[in-house]
């Protein structure tokens, strides 16, 4: 899906909260604010969210004069997300549909989005995700396709969640322990996506294959990934994307092996899924 022109409101906003999340003065934070400005006066409308952010994250990160620009952030979600895997871990193993469960608590960690338009709190959203139904409930094509499937492509979102997510991937490979599952990430840091840094910190290629995609964009955008990626996106028997980047990057793709899980946080997505901000999304392409 390509940006419209809310899309460019939320992306000038983004620059605001940069600002604040690395504690910028009033002159670096006005100075962000207008090259994003700027730069919004010239976005193209063939391009996905994602790959327009991708050249605005990079200028905030030049000027900034930093490299990772959501670095401590993401370390507080990542501690903040570990509080809660023996409680997360529990009632997985107390569900009578663990896969579910270990779903609905992988979307759950899809709330901690920085560059979202809408903010959830994670306490409260793990405090009902179990008692909450999917608006788009694909969940039983996904779990015929686990058991027919010798492979899957599981690509990330963000930082923090990506905890959740490895509480997902043991309990999927616990019930499929024939499954190859490959675990990718984007290529650098942008927004407060998970790097491969970060998800090899977490353990990740200790229980599944883990993956640089190569892209600089919040989603996965196959004509910027590295050959071995896109290989491994080709081949693969089934696919799974977590976030609203990813959404927007593939929800164009034409494939029926493509499976998106997330929680709508934009009334650009809640439009193009046809659901409401808030909303829990198992959905097949």
């Amino acid at each position: 899906m390509n940006i419209d022109k809310a899309c460019v409101e939320c992306i000038i906003n983004q620059s605001k909260r940069v600002a604040s999340a690395i504690d910028a003065d009033e002159k670096l934070a006005a100075e962000i604010t207008k090259a994003v400005e700027d730069m919004a006066s010239s976005f193209s409308f063939k391009q996905s969210p994602p790959e327009v952010a991708a050249a605005v994250y990079e200028k905030m990160a030049k000027i900034a004069g930093k490299k990772d620009l959501y670095d401590e952030v993401k370390k507080l979600s990542t501690l903040k997300a570990q509080e809660f895997v023996p409680y997360l871990e529990k009632e997985i193993e107390d569900s009578t549909n663990p896969l579910l469960t270990a779903t609905k608590v992988a979307v759950a960690g899809n709330v901690i989005d920085l560059a979202a338009e809408y903010s959830f709190d994670l306490n409260e959203e793990l405090e009902k995700i179990f008692h909450t139904s999917f608006a788009v409930n694909d969940f039983p094509l996904l779990e015929k396709r686990l058991a027919l499937s010798s492979s899957l492509l599981y690509i990330a979102d963000n930082a923090g969640e990506h905890i959740f997510d490895l509480i997902y991937i043991k309990t999927i490979l616990s019930l499929y322990p024939n499954l190859k599952l490959s675990y990718m990430t984007r290529g650098n840091a942008i927004i407060n996506d998970v790097t491969y840094e970060e998800a090899q910190d977490a353990g990740f290629s200790e229980v599944c294959e883990l993956v640089n995609s190569g892209v600089n964009t919040p989603g996965f955008v196959y004509n910027r990934a590295n050959k071995a990626s896109q290989k491994l996106f080709d081949e693969a028997d089934l696919i799974l994307t977590k976030g609203m980047g990813n959404y927007e990057c593939l929800s164009d793709a034409k494939r029926d092996n493509l499976f998106f899980l997330l929680k709508i946080k934009c009334n650009v997505v809640a439009n193009s899924i046809g659901k409401e901000v808030g909303d829990i999304i198992c959905k097949q392409l």
